[in-house]
Order: structure tokens, then C-alpha cells, then sequence
């Protein structure tokens, strides 16, 4: 079971300098707000696929359901 603890932390590891706050605690549905400055410029689908991306084969074999808030830190 994935806990969210582990999902800020696979953020945070691969979006370095991003902060994420992670909720949901049913080990399948969690919600994650991610602040980053690399997503300044970028689209909104742009900047989730890359927390996405960040996840990789997680989001497939680990976690059923991810909701996102993206910003940039001045937002």
C-alpha cells in the first residue's frame, strides 16, 4: 500500500526544489499540491504531466487515483 508520505517524497526527489503536500489516507485516492518553480510559463497539463513523469511507473502499478493543484512558488 502506498502511503502519501511516499508520494511527496518521489515528487520532491524528481521535481527538485518543489514542495508537495500530499492527502488521502486509503492507500488508493490521494490529492497532491505541488509548488514548483519550473512549472512558471508552462500549461496547466503541461506542468501535471510532469509531476506525472515524476511518478513514472508508480501512477500505473501503485497509486489508482492522483488529483493535482500545480503552481508556481509566487502565485
Amino acid at each position: 500500500m502506498v502511503t502519501k508520505d511516499e508520494i511527496k517524497y518521489w515528487i520532491e526527489s524528481n521535481l527538485i526544489g518543489s514542495s508537495a503536500e500530499v492527502s488521502g489516507d486509503d492507500g488508493a485516492h490521494f490529492h497532491a499540491s505541488v509548488v514548483y518553480d519550473g512549472f512558471n510559463g508552462i500549461s496547466m497539463l503541461k506542468q501535471h504531466r510532469m509531476v506525472y513523469n515524476a511518478l513514472g511507473d508508480k501512477m500505473q502499478s501503485m497509486i489508482h487515483a492522483l488529483s493535482l493543484t500545480t503552481k508556481v512558488k509566487d502565485d
